[in-house]
């Protein structure tokens, strides 16, 4: 790359773009050490950051429904991939490759896609969110309680590591935007000049509301002293310096919710079954340098302690160390490079320094962390390290491996001599991201993972059948949760909806269901109900309304109708056709109907048959038979409109019936939630064939 001088990188602060006004402290290119760029923070006021968050985005975030947010998301995604080749360019000065910026860059937009795609499939087009069912208070209906969530009224201020420079922050933002919360990114100073380009790329769509969005370059200064119990702080590093803000002043005073991913001793095992030979024992070999030397195995989820038994010891070493042999060191934009170099200088230190306090507890059996071989670039110049792979022959002897994170394309390997010594093993790491176990024997898996998860936030299980479709170790997703316990930080990220909630305040509200159906824009039991005349069915979504209901005529069931849906189902079960046999089970008192021929009969009192805006059934919630139905008996439905979630950018929307089918004596034999696509409006725009 040609020599150009550092540009100095600026804050995202009340609507402008700020340099700090210090000197700045020069940041350099992993790889040439070649200054980049240069950062300070210095003259922030960093209270009225907060401040214009929480003041000027945050109520349009909240005005938002969770569909609009969950669109604004996918419209960001879309202009941030059509970018993606500028942060490639610039993620190469990081020590990334092509292959470990895909990882950060598009792993992140895809994070991004994920949480836009969820929140539109999962959540409604509201506002709030309800939270479990309805809590009855009152035998008549009168008085009832529903939880829910809100957003919260701060911000939330993500702290984030070198590592992942975009990754970080979008993993971090997408859930909380969703969740309607305005965000304060500070990104680790390493590597902050790519997460200061995204964030400039992301101002300049004009997709996000005014303030939703702030960037400090720099320190972060006095800012934690003005958090209050509305804002929220995650913190991705060491774990000291996380222990250090989680004390604060004011996240103590306040109980300001604090979200920490610090150090993880991740372990990956192989099962006692996974000997030479086997496709789990070449998988873990494959897998284990993977971890090694993807982003220069610098992630938070990276393998550090390799246990496997101690008869395939030996050939393991062998394995890996000719894998790790044959990976070229060297400039990241170089394409014959496999691992490019640590993020900085101080980082390769770093990781030499713990390498030396690892060796308390082993030895060195491939690679040299004082020679250094290359492929490419100039190893006094760039922060370049061959992985280094180490033994520990007495792991429950040893302390340091079980303590000591080389932040680095650094493992351990350690013996066990059974299954339980294995779990041991990995527990003595107090506290993961992820463990894995790689075999072919359900007996090993499942006493492995209820083994050792209670000490981590998530389990690979690999073997042959899930080679090909597998995501790896090392890969955090949006719908699982990222986090784990003990020395890990104790928090959770991410996890789909769950990532989302973190952002939000749950409340159980009490009150009369009409107001409850008011605040919920959800009807309940005991809510008004009406729009008498006109069948709901006949309703376009700008007609319907919540609580419209419907009340059919009523069908009697006969043995004629139970003996023929037998007849044409197939389903003979003895309690519909068999009396002695029905009446000698204890839950009925005679042959009874199928339930399934109460849901056909109910719909069929129920639909409307001509063509109109309902356009299609797509499925059943919560179905639930309560009260038996014999010969003799009467059903009626009462079908009330529950939930519209209108979709945007189409012509249809989602509607959620209640659905409450009752007998002659007015007891619920079934309850259950009927899914619609309901047409805006009727006529449509456009001819469409009508569903059948």
């Amino acid at each position: 790359m040609a020599n150009t001088a550092p540009r100095r990188l600026q804050s995202y602060v009340y609507g402008a773009w700020t340099a700090g006004q210090g000197e700045g402290q020069p940041l350099l290119d992993a790889a040439t050490g070649e200054p980049v760029a240069l950062i300070d923070s210095k003259g922030l006021d960093f209270a009225e950051v907060l401040d214009y968050g929480r003041s000027v985005a945050g109520p349009e975030l909240r005005a938002m429904s969770f569909h609009e947010r969950a669109g604004m998301l996918k419209a960001l995604g879309i202009a941030l991939m059509e970018k993606k080749e500028e942060f490639y360019a610039e993620s190469f000065r990081t020590g990334a490759t092509r292959a470990d910026g895909w990882v950060d860059i598009e792993g992140g937009i895809g994070t991004m896609f994920a949480f836009a795609s969820k929140g539109r499939r999962e959540l409604p087009n509201t506002r709030v969110l309800t939270d479990g069912d309805v809590e009855p208070l009152s035998k008549d209906s009168s008085f009832s309680a529903q939880h829910i969530y809100t957003p919260l009224q701060g911000v939330a201020v993500h702290i984030n590591a070198f590592n992942f420079p975009i990754w970080g922050m979008l993993e971090k933002i997408s859930p909380t935007f969703l969740a309607g919360v305005p965000c304060i990114v500070k990104p680790a100073s390493q590597t902050a000049y790519l997460t200061e380009l995204m964030v400039r790329r992301i101002v300049e769509t004009g997709l996000l509301p005014e303030g939703a969005l702030q960037l400090i370059s720099g320190s972060v200064g006095d800012l934690l002293d003005h958090v209050t119990g509305q804002d929220v702080v995650t913190f991705t590093g060491s774990a000291w310096t996380g222990q250090k803000l989680k004390a604060g002043r004011a996240i103590i005073a306040n109980s300001v919710r604090f979200t920490m991913e610090a150090d993880s001793l991740n372990a990956s095992i192989l099962g006692p079954d996974a000997a030479p030979g086997t496709p789990e024992f070449d998988l873990f070999v494959k897998e284990v340098a993977r971890e090694m030397t993807v982003k220069a195995g610098q992630k938070c989820t990276a393998i550090r302690r390799v246990i496997a038994p101690r008869d395939h010891v030996g050939a393991l070493i062998e394995a890996l160390r000719d894998r790790l042999d044959k990976t070229a060191l060297g400039l990241p934009g170089e394409e014959a490079t496999r691992m490019g170099p640590l993020a900085s200088l101080d980082q390769l230190k770093e990781v030499r320094e713990r390498i030396q306090d690892l060796l308390a507890d082993a030895e060195i059996v491939a690679g040299n962390p004082d020679d250094v071989r290359l492929s490419s670039g100039d190893p006094e110049k760039g922060a370049f390290l061959n992985p280094v792979l180490l033994y520990a022959q007495n792991p429950f002897a040893a302390t340091k491996v079980h303590e000591v994170e080389a932040f680095g394309p650094v493992s351990t390997v350690l013996p066990y001599d059974s299954i339980e010594e294995a779990i041991e093993l990995a527990k003595l790491g107090k506290g993961s991201l992820v463990s894995s176990i790689f075999t072919d024997d359900p007996k090993v898996a499942e006493e492995v993972v209820i083994g050792v998860a209670p000490l981590h936030g998530r389990v690979l299980i690999g073997n042959r059948r899930s080679a090909k479709t597998s995501t790896g170790h090392g890969s955090p997703l949006a719908g699982l949760v990222h986090g784990g316990p003990g020395r890990a930080g104790g928090g959770e990220e991410m996890g789909g909806m769950r990532g989302v909630k973190h952002y939000m305040q749950r409340t159980a509200v009490q009150g009369t269901p009409r107001l409850l159906s008011a605040v919920t824009g959800r009807w309940v039991e005991g809510a008004d109900a009406g729009g008498e005349g006109e069948h709901p069915f006949r309703k376009s979504l700008a007609q319907l309304r919540i609580g419209d209901q419907l009340i059919t005529a009523k069908r009697q069931i006969t043995q004629e109708d139970v003996e023929h849906f037998a007849r044409f189902t197939g389903d003979t079960f003895y309690a519909h056709m068999d009396e002695a046999a029905a009446k000698a089970n204890p839950f009925f008192d005679d042959r009874v109907a199928h339930g399934y021929l109460i849901v056909s009969f109910a719909a069929g009192l129920f639909v409307e048959p001509n063509p109109g805006p309902v356009l299609a059934n797509y499925g059943v919630d919560d179905l639930r038979f309560m009260t038996p139905v014999y010969f003799g008996d009467t059903l009626q439905v009462r079908l009330t409109c529950k939930e519209i979630n209108p979709r945007d950018n189409a012509e249809h929307g989602e509607v959620r019936w209640d659905c409450q089918v009752t007998n002659q004596k007015g007891e619920v034999v079934a309850q259950y939630d009927v899914l619609t696509m309901v047409a805006k409006t009727w006529p449509m725009t456009e001819t469409h064939a009508t569903p059948q």
